[in-house]
């Protein structure tokens, strides 16, 4: 089940890695990971270019440093985002408050949702500066590849954090009948308090009171009892 795998199990439970590692998000997670260091790290390393005329660097994005910054930044970020929410996805097991397990997963789904406005934001906008950047601004062709790379890989990264959305979302959605917002969570078929269902005996004939006789579970003692003297009708 989808709810049961952003912190499956009773609050407080031991973390298991293979576990995690299997689940989509964690994929996802790390792969918006891997992108985004891809993004940074290229424009990074080969994002600016010398001018020999000028005696100083500029952006390979149509000379446009707001470009480059912009790609840097979301990276960045991004990156960093990609660490606290894998953080989280560790942590989440231990958390024991409903309410907080409710506000980790919305967070979750705002925040990938975001993120991928972002990164859209980001592919266009490199995009575009560099089909109208000049020829003779690089004329050797310099670290193009890379910028290409930080144009692909922003594409790309539009789809895995919205897939973060979307599987967030859904956790949310199966949450209240899974263990993934229940506090107190214990596998049924593991939990030797449980009341036995109704056990309907069966009738070899008539039965006396119109319906076959049935063994209901004495009331609990945790049943609320009547108050107050009860009349007795005459």
């Amino acid at each position: 089940m989808e709810g049961g795998a952003y912190g499956a199990g009773k609050a407080g439970g031991a973390f298991d890695p293979h576990t995690l590692l299997r689940q989509p998000h964690t994929i996802l997670r790390v792969v918006s990971w891997l992108f985004s260091i891809v993004v940074f790290g290229s424009i990074v390393n080969e994002g600016y270019l010398n001018s020999p005329s000028e005696g100083k660097e500029f952006c390979i994005y149509n000379r446009n440093p707001n470009a480059c910054s912009y790609g840097v930044a979301v990276g960045v970020l991004a990156f960093l985002t990609c660490l606290l929410y894998l953080a989280l996805d560790v942590y989440f097991p231990q958390i024991s408050s409903v309410k907080d397990r409710k506000k980790a997963v919305l967070s979750d789904i705002g925040v990938s949702a975001f993120w991928a406005f972002l990164w859209f934001v980001g592919f266009c906008y490199l995009a575009n500066q560099w089909q109208v950047s000049k020829p003779k601004d690089n004329p050797l062709n310099e670290g193009t590849d890379a910028a290409r790379a930080a144009i692909a890989f922003s594409f790309f990264s539009i789809f895995t954090w919205a897939g973060q959305a979307v599987l967030a979302f859904k956790r949310y959605q199966i949450g209240a009948d899974s263990a993934l917002f229940s506090q107190d969570y214990t596998d049924p078929s593991q939990d030797s308090s449980m009341p036995y269902a109704p056990y309907a005996e069966p009738s070899a004939g008539p039965d006396p009171a119109g319906v076959g006789g049935t063994y209901q579970q004495p009331a609990s003692a945790f049943d609320p009892e009547p108050q107050g003297y009860q009349s007795q009708g005459y």
